[in-house]
């Protein structure tokens, strides 16, 4: 009953985290706000207000913010693993502008509750599941030097307004999600909806960066979704919680749970090394979700990539 009939706003609510989010909370009962400003919404509800606004202006984040209770702050810029430092750097811009904005917003208007997206790839190299009291132990990964410092910052610009304001602060350190209303761009996409888009376009052999060996965590958004929304319930005192699976899988066992989805089982899989891949190792320890919030994810990989490939199917046949 937290959210009932609470107006909560979610920025990027056009985007894969805030389109889930926005379901989350109408499941749950709440009233939704939506900024729009270059993507329409995909869904619609009674409990849905729309407002036209670019949030890299202060007077429209202010505009948005005012009379919510809380505000989950899911705008931002994402590039996949092929862009270059250079083509990273207007990204940055955007993330930081916008998160700072939301946040002097809600801190003027005196909004209860805040949840901010930090990332795991502020973590350092470690080769186990990284737990959150790790994060500040040595510099991220040397491939994270742009975006990981960032998300670094953004937790201690929402730790200054924590500490300085009535606005409780939740922070999410989310692992690899995927799923519906991802980025199926084969340049800017992430992993597994690039993988998808090019196995379903027949690909033979079908040609993987790296060496397969990688191995991440990869959430549905369905759960993250749910297990982010817990924590802004539950844990909004400023201290990063994990939402992850809790299980590390290679690059190339998720290349052969994708392509047994698209029903391509049997093509021929080769691995270059030569291309960009990021970190060798990125698991995060999910110990403190279960223990605080009682998250615990419920759709496998294998599930999860069968609903993400029928949705795609379904979208492309359109």
């Amino acid at each position: 009953m937290f959210y009932h009939n609470k107006i909560v706003l979610v920025t990027g609510g056009t985007g894969m985290v805030g389109l889930h989010i926005v379901e989350e909370l109408l499941k749950a009962g709440a009233r939704v706000r939506v900024p729009i400003h270059s993507r329409s919404l995909q869904i619609k509800h009674e409990n849905i207000e729309t407002l036209s606004a670019d949030l890299m202006r202060p007077e429209d984040c202010l505009r948005v913010t005012e009379g919510v209770d809380y505000v989950v702050h899911a705008a931002g810029a994402t590039a996949g693993a092929g862009v270059s430092a250079l083509e990273l750097m207007p990204l940055l811009l955007i993330n930081t502008v916008l998160t700072s904005n939301m946040l002097e917003a809600a801190w003027r208007l005196k909004v209860k509750r805040f949840l901010v997206f930090s990332s795991s790839t502020g973590y350092p190299a470690f080769e186990h599941p990284v737990r959150e009291d790790e994060m500040w132990l040595e510099p991220p990964h040397p491939s994270y030097m742009g975006y990981g410092w960032q998300r670094r910052y953004m937790e201690k610009l929402a730790e200054y307004v924590h500490d300085n304001s009535d606005t409780k602060i939740a922070i999410v350190r989310p692992t690899a999600v995927y799923g519906r209303w991802d980025n199926f761009s084969l340049k800017a996409g992430h992993v597994i909806p690039s993988l998808i888009a090019r196995a379903l376009e027949n690909e033979d052999p079908f040609v993987v960066w790296g060496g397969g060996k990688e191995c991440r965590d990869f959430l549905h958004i369905s759960d993250f979704a749910r297990g982010s929304l817990l924590v802004l319930e539950k844990h909004a005192v400023c201290d990063a919680i994990n939402i992850g699976f809790g299980q590390s899988v290679t690059i190339e066992e998720l290349v052969r749970v994708i392509l047994d989805a698209c029903g391509r089982s049997e093509v021929k899989i080769v691995f270059d090394s030569s291309k960009p891949t990021k970190i060798p190792y990125r698991a995060v320890s999910t110990e403190k979700a279960a223990a605080l919030l009682g998250f615990k994810p419920q759709i496998t990989l294998k599930e999860g990539i069968k609903d993400t490939v029928s949705w795609y199917n379904g979208c492309a046949i359109i």
